[in-house]
């Protein structure tokens, strides 16, 4: 997915999801709903730290999940 047109901050770029495999997906999709949903709704400085600890959380899950994986 695309980052939007109308995003406020380049932070977005990292959250898209269309590139990783299904299950994956699954577990980034919703992070890149609600940090677009705040991208759009507010700007500021406590809105880019909130979008990086989203992102941050979002890398940890993801590796997690990863991590499930490994044999």
């Amino acid at each position: 997915m695309e980052m939007s047109p109308v995003s406020k901050t380049p932070i977005m770029r990292y959250f898209t999801w269309d590139h990783l495999p299904p299950e994956l997906q699954e577990i980034s999709k919703p992070f890149q709903q609600l940090a677009e949903r705040h991208d759009m709704m507010c700007a500021g400085p406590e809105t880019s730290a909130g979008l990086r600890k989203l992102l941050e959380a979002k890398d940890c899950l993801v590796r997690a999940a990863l991590a499930e994986r490994r044999p």
